[in-house]
């Protein structure tokens, strides 16, 4: 089992939660990038950077997920890749996406697209704040309890 993290968009609050977590519990983590990432030495923690373009660093992560390995991201579409092919996703804010929440997570992202490419100001999602940071931390460590 490893960690992958959607590392474009990822907040590094919660990229340094998951470090201390790849080092504590042994876990490979691996952050997928279109951009160069710094990331502390660590013979679990690495990145990949891949090519600019749509996509490229969720279809990455897709092609290298196996079933049970875990990944990081707000990416609606990405999440729900992640479950179909038998990952685990969690959100930076500590949401975890599953089978029964992944349709309307997705319908409601669609609706939300359809409403900003009609002109409708829909804003942007709230700063990441303690509730979320401590959402992520308990999901995560409930997640690695069971690895380790």
């Amino acid at each position: 089992m490893q960690i992958w993290i959607d590392a474009d968009a990822c907040p590094v609050v919660i990229k340094d939660i998951l470090y201390r977590a790849a080092e504590r519990t042994q876990i490979q983590l691996t952050l997928v990038a279109n951009q160069p990432m710094t990331i502390p030495k660590s013979r679990f923690i690495q990145s990949i950077q891949v090519s600019q373009g749509f996509d490229v660093a969720d279809n990455e992560i897709v092609k290298r997920l196996d079933v049970g390995d875990l990944v990081i991201t707000s990416d609606i579409p990405l999440a729900a890749d992640v479950i179909e092919k038998g990952g685990v996703a969690l959100s930076p804010r500590g949401e975890l996406y599953t089978t029964d929440n992944i349709r309307a997570r997705l319908n409601m992202r669609d609706f939300m697209e359809s409403l900003r490419s009609s002109g409708v100001d829909t804003g942007g999602p709230p700063a990441l704040n303690q509730g979320d940071r401590k959402a992520f931390a308990n999901h995560l460590d409930s997640f690695l309890n069971k690895y380790s």
